[in-house]
Parts: C-alpha cells; sequence; structure tokens
C-alpha cells in the first residue's frame, strides 16, 4: 500500500477511534486537555509503526495502551506528581497482563468499560460550570469525533468561534476540577439537557455528515443511539431521554434504504421501503409510547420521534399523513423554534396543500437570511418551483444548494437535480424527487 494511502486508512482508524481513545485516556489521567494531547501523541507512534509492522487487531486498545504509556512517562519526568506517577504506574501493569502487536501490550478493556468511560465524559463536558455552547461544542468534539469545522456548520458559526470556546470549556473544567464520574439525582437532571442534545448532534453527523465524500456515517449513528438507550436506562422516568430514543429508531429504520449501491443519496419518497428496518421501527413505537406514558409527548425530541413515525408507519408515500405532519410540526414551532423546523413545516405543507401554499413560507425564511448558508433551504425552494413548473428558476437554486452543500454526495445529487430541471425547463415536465431536510437541530 501507497504510504499516502497507508496514511488515510490510519488517520480514518484515529478518527473513528478517537472518542474512545479520548474517554479511556480522560478516565485514566483525570484531565480533558491532556487525555486529548495523549491520543494525538498516539496516532504519531500509529503513523510511524502500523505501515512498518501493519494495523494491530484491536486499533483503539493499541492507541489507548500507548496514549497511557505516554501518560506515565509524562508523570515520571514531571517530579512534582512522583506519586501520581507510582499510582497510575501500578494500574498500568495490572491492566496488561498480556501482550499485543509490534511490542505493545494491550490494555484488555470491555465495551461495558468502554461505555461507562465515554458516558461519564459526556458529563463531565456537560457540567454545568460551563456555558451550554460550550458544553455541546466540547462533547461534540471529544464524545462525537466531530472536527472543529464540521461542529461550526452543524451550528452555523464561524469555526474560530467553535475553536475558542473548545479550548476554554477545557481549562475552565481544569481550574473546577470536576470529577470523572456519572453525577447522581439535582445535578444529573441540570446537566440531561445538554447531553441529549449533544447525543442527537452526534446522531445527526451521522444521519446526514456535513462534510467529506460520504453522506452517512454509520458507526455514529449506532454510537449516539446505543447512547440514548444507556441513557433511558440512567433516567427512566425522564420523557424526553425517550423521545430521543424513538427518534433515532425511527431514523434508523430508513439507513440501508438512505443511499443507492454508489453510496448516492436517496430521497425520502424514492426510498425502497422493503429496505426499512421493521425491528427499529417496533423499538422506536414502544420507545415513543414510553414517553407519552411519562407525559412527554409535547416535548420537542417525542414530537420529532411523532414526525418519524407518521414516515415510518407510510408503506407507500401516497399513504403519508401529510395533514398530521403540518400538525406535528406547527407544535414542534411552538415548542422549540427555529428557521429549521420551519423550512420542515414549509415542506410537509406542500405535500399536504401543494407547491403554491409552501412557497411563500420558504421566501419569508429567505427573507430573514438566518438560513442564507445552508444549502437545503434552496434545495427546497427549488423542488417547489420545479412542481410549479418554473424549472429555469429550480435549477438555479438547486445550483446555489449544490455551492453551499460541503458534502460530496449532496453536491452531487444538487447537480444532478439542477440538470433535471433544466431539461424540465427544455421539454416542458418535472424532475423526480423530493425535498426533504434531516438536520432538525433542536433550539
Amino acid at each position: 500500500m501507497p504510504a499516502t494511502d497507508s496514511t488515510a486508512a490510519i488517520e480514518t482508524v484515529y478518527r473513528m477511534e478517537f472518542p474512545r481513545v479520548v474517554a479511556a485516556l480522560a478516565s485514566f489521567v483525570g484531565d480533558i486537555g491532556l487525555a486529548e494531547e495523549l491520543a494525538q501523541d498516539a496516532l504519531v507512534d500509529a503513523l510511524r509503526q502500523w505501515p512498518r509492522d501493519g494495523t494491530p487487531h484491536n486499533p483503539g486498545a493499541w492507541l489507548t495502551t500507548v496514549g497511557k504509556r505516554k501518560a506515565v512517562d509524562l508523570f515520571r519526568r514531571n517530579r512534582t506528581l512522583e506519586a501520581k506517577y507510582v499510582q497510575l504506574s501500578r494500574e498500568l501493569q495490572a491492566a496488561m497482563p498480556g501482550h499485543g502487536e509490534a511490542g505493545v501490550e494491550i490494555d484488555p478493556e470491555s465495551p461495558e468499560d468502554i461505555s461507562d468511560e465515554r458516558l461519564r465524559l459526556i458529563f463531565v463536558a456537560c457540567h454545568p460550570v460551563l456555558a451550554v455552547p460550550a458544553r455541546v461544542a466540547l462533547t461534540l468534539r471529544l464524545v462525537g469525533g466531530l472536527t472543529v469545522p464540521e461542529i461550526a456548520r452543524a451550528y452555523v458559526v464561524p469555526e474560530p468561534t467553535i475553536a475558542q470556546r473548545i479550548v476554554r470549556a477545557k481549562k475552565s473544567i481544569a481550574r473546577a476540577a470536576v470529577p470523572f464520574e456519572v453525577p447522581t439525582s439535582e445535578d444529573r437532571a441540570a446537566r440531561l439537557g445538554a447531553v441529549l442534545e449533544v447525543v442527537y448532534l452526534i446522531y445527526n453527523e451521522g444521519y446526514s455528515a456535513t462534510s467529506g465524500e460520504y453522506w452517512l456515517r454509520p458507526e455514529l449513528c449506532a454510537e449516539a443511539l446505543r447512547l440514548g438507550r444507556v441513557l433511558a436506562a440512567l433516567a427512566p422516568d425522564e420523557p424526553e431521554v425517550h423521545g430521543l430514543v424513538a427518534l433515532m429508531e425511527f431514523q434508523s429504520s430508513r439507513l440501508r434504504a438512505r443511499t443507492g449501491p454508489s453510496g448516492a443519496p436517496v430521497l425520502l419518497l424514492d426510498q425502497d421501503r422493503r429496505l426499512w428496518d421493521r425491528l427499529h421501527i417496533t423499538r422506536g413505537e414502544a420507545a415513543l409510547a414510553r414517553a407519552g406514558a411519562l407525559g412527554g409527548s409535547s416535548g420537542p425530541y417525542a414530537l420529532q420521534a411523532a414526525i418519524a413515525a407518521c414516515h415510518a408507519r407510510a408503506f407507500r408515500p401516497r399513504d403519508t399523513d401529510w395533514d398530521e405532519l403540518v400538525r406535528l410540526y406547527g407544535a414542534l414551532a411552538r415548542t422549540a423554534p427555529s428557521p429549521i423546523v420551519e423550512l420542515n413545516r414549509a415542506v410537509a405543507i406542500s405535500r399536504a396543500a401543494g407547491p403554491g401554499a409552501a412557497l411563500p413560507l420558504v421566501d419569508q425564511l429567505m427573507e430573514t437570511g438566518t438560513l442564507e448558508r445552508y444549502h437545503l433551504l434552496y434545495s427546497v425552494r427549488g423542488d417547489l418551483l420545479d412542481r410549479l413548473g418554473r424549472h429555469a428558476e429550480a435549477a438555479r437554486e438547486f445550483e446555489r444548494a449544490a455551492e453551499l452543500a460541503t458534502n460530496a454526495q449532496e453536491r452531487t445529487l444538487s447537480r444532478d437535480r439542477a440538470e433535471a430541471a433544466r431539461a424540465g425547463a427544455h421539454e416542458g415536465t418535472g424532475t423526480v424527487g423530493a425535498a426533504s431536510v434531516t438536520r432538525t437541530a433542536p433550539a
């Protein structure tokens, strides 16, 4: 394998393992900033050793073990922390009875241990000592493994702002000496809202990646859903936890149908619904019912789950209850108002009452300027114009969506739709497909 290909493969593995490695190292050394530095140092070793010796059987454990060894070396060099070194060294020796690839003794971690560490890290990063935006940014970076540009795009804010939030958040946690543990009772409840938001945003990045060559990142969806289920067991009486789990279950049911053989996106109304996973749908219905039984049917996540359920219950696109979707989006707009929710509501209205009824709503959103850099705004407007027979205008909107899209697959889709709209203008026909807004981030 050429060196460039080898490096790219290692970086891909590192990106997938980064959250686990940081969580394990943060629990080990008790410092988030140091844990991230150690994880990055371990990557440097991997870039040097793996092309020569081969990729280890368990890359995450390899990186974690190397990171822990570097922590021991660091504490050894720091004479003022000699006692800490002795303690960590004993723990390291006790946890490493076996030997792994390339002379590295692998830490035999179980999935349960990793899960606990990551959950602890989420609650640490969502500590009240931090402002909510800083909590979310830090957790998305460390637990979700998202890059600063990806987080910035998710929140539609400049990258330097996100980078500063993360740096300041690490320093604040270090100054406050926040313990690495899952809080109990009132403290847990105080952090739960931010934790749920982070889990949801991690899921959204997996469901519709903001950048890169692939539209889906299934590993992020699976991890967010797993964390949601853990939270549901941890806080069984919190309706919004069950609402979020229900939402992720319903959305996960469609993952196999959302891309074609080449990885190209398949829009909602064009999907083969025979590929929708009935087990996820059944689990989603159960979680949604649980949220309702706890009195949380009007919560933001429960309402979004109810919206997803409407689609999941329709075996054919024409069976979709668009009037109910309009009602649910209206309720969501009152509970958690945001321009993206309004954009979704406009899509539902276009199906229930026609594109002519929805276009003025989208035009109003455009006039506010709040979504001027959001490519799906132009994609939705292009779809409405195309269905109204205004194909040349639609093509321009799709081209604008392509210019703003940072994901390669979404960019290609928008360009293809622009070409189809131009063909429609020439032939006097409409294009196939329907706009579908997938990122409905909570307010």
